[in-house]
This record gives C-alpha cells, sequence and structure tokens, in this order.
C-alpha cells in the first residue's frame, strides 16, 4: 500500500495502529479492522531472540517488514529505531520491502542523541522518498530532559519530518501543551492505564500505537500458559 494512502489516513485523524512483529501478528491486527499496522523494533527483536535497542540487525529488520507488507493489503510503517548506521541504505530497502512510512528515533543504545544528528537521518530518509511518512520519535520523556521536546519537533520539521513520536507522557495536560506547541502532528504511545483512544483524540492527538505492548502481552500469556502446564498440569490459561 502506498505512502499516499497512509498520508490520507493521517489527515482522517485518529490514525491508530497496533504494532506488529511478524507476518502473522499483522493478519491478526489486520483481520481486526487495522485501517494501517506499524511495526514494533522491540517485539521484532524479541522474536528473534534478542534484546532491543541495539540487538536488532538491519537484514532481520528489512526481512520483517518484507515479510509484514506481504501479509497484508493496508499500509505498513516500519520501525527502523535510529536507521542501523546506514539511514538512507535502511530507507531505501525498507520501502522497497514494501514500507508506507518509518519511525526513526532520536537516541542509540538508550541515550538521547544531538537533536541536529537526528535531523541529518531525517534528512537522509526524506531524500530517499518524498512521499514517504515520516514519524519522528523523540525520547526526551524517557532518557532526556522533557523541556527539550518542542525545540526538537521544529528541528525536526525543518528536517522533513511529518509526525512526533513522543513515548513516554501519558497524562492528558501534558499532551495537550504538547499538541498545541508541537509544529508536527502528535503521535503518542499507549498502553494499560493510559487516557482511551477518544480521550487522546479529543485533546488533539493525531497517531496513536502501542509500541511493544501487544507483543509483552502475547509472550506473557506464552510464558503464563507453559508454567501452568509444566507445573500444574493443567490448561485454564488458555481457555477463551
Amino acid at each position: 500500500m502506498s505512502a499516499r494512502r497512509l498520508r490520507e489516513l493521517h489527515a482522517q485523524p485518529p490514525l491508530v495502529l497496533p504494532n506488529a512483529w511478524d507476518a502473522g501478528s499483522a493478519r491478526a491486527i489486520a483481520a481486526a479492522g487495522a485501517q494501517a499496522i506499524a511495526t514494533t523494533s522491540a517485539g521484532v527483536a524479541w522474536a528473534h531472540g534478542v534484546d532491543d535497542a541495539g540487538g536488532l540487525d538491519l537484514a532481520t529488520a528489512v526481512a520483517t517488514v518484507r515479510a509484514v507488507c506481504a501479509a497484508v493489503d493496508v499500509p505498513v510503517t516500519a520501525d527502523v529505531e535510529a536507521g542501523y548506521g546506514d539511514v538512507a541504505r535502511t530507507v531505501r530497502e525498507v520501502v522497497e520491502a514494501g514500507a508506507a512510512g518509518v519511525n526513526l528515533e532520536d537516541s542509540t543504545a538508550l541515550v538521547l542523541d544531538d537533536p541536529l544528528v537526528h535531523a541529518e537521518r531525517i534528512r537522509a530518509a526524506r531524500a530517499v522518498d518524498d512521499e514517504l511518512v515520516i514519524n519522528a520519535r523523540t525520547d526526551t520523556y524517557l532518557y532526556g530532559d522533557p523541556t527539550g521536546t518542542i525545540e526538537r519537533a521544529k528541528i525536526y520539521a525543518d528536517a522533513g519530518a511529518d509526525v512526533l513520536f513522543v513515548p513516554g507522557v501519558v497524562d492528558l495536560p501534558t499532551i495537550a501543551a504538547l499538541v498545541k506547541e508541537s509544529p508536527l502532528p502528535l503521535n503518542v504511545m499507549v498502553g494499560p492505564g493510559a487516557p482511551s483512544v477518544r480521550e487522546l483524540a479529543e485533546a488533539g492527538v493525531v497517531r496513536i500505537s502501542v509500541g511493544p505492548a501487544i507483543t509483552s502481552a502475547a509472550y506473557a500469556l506464552a510464558t503464563a500458559a507453559a508454567t501452568e502446564l509444566l507445573t500444574r498440569g493443567t490448561y485454564e490459561t488458555l481457555e477463551p
């Protein structure tokens, strides 16, 4: 599916993006009615038995994006972390694999990068594809000083980003302030305890994703079911 279609969905907010980690999870999410799907780098890493934030390599990331895109008929936006070194090559390969958008983050190995470094990543991504939807993730609320969020948003907007992704913030007053001050539409990451989709939409959030939350829940179920089977010899965890 084209980047143009993904752009159209951003223009009809809220765009709710359940995150997939392989072709099977993508098909399940599409069957549930998702209009678009985002991949989660954490989930992809876990599915391949490696750690998040550094364990995943480009070849594995691209292969997963290709499998997800081939499995569904909705636009897919690919989480490519900080670009795996050569951002232009990474973006080119995921676009060739079928991605309509990318998520690029401004931290490396859990350390916040200089915003000008990330701006260069965004420029490199934009140079690959004019229509590609670039979701500029800033980890100011996770690893740095949140007071710098809007300044980073301005720098990233000037570099060619389409959306500002701010994980780590879920309180409505802060979200409303970010919506008001950001030069870019806002993407937030949600999970248990976060405001509802309707509340976030009313606050002006354009894009809502869950990151690795669905993946975590799936693996938690697998662990609980296996533990029950191996210790008690029963199967109650698997009851619908």
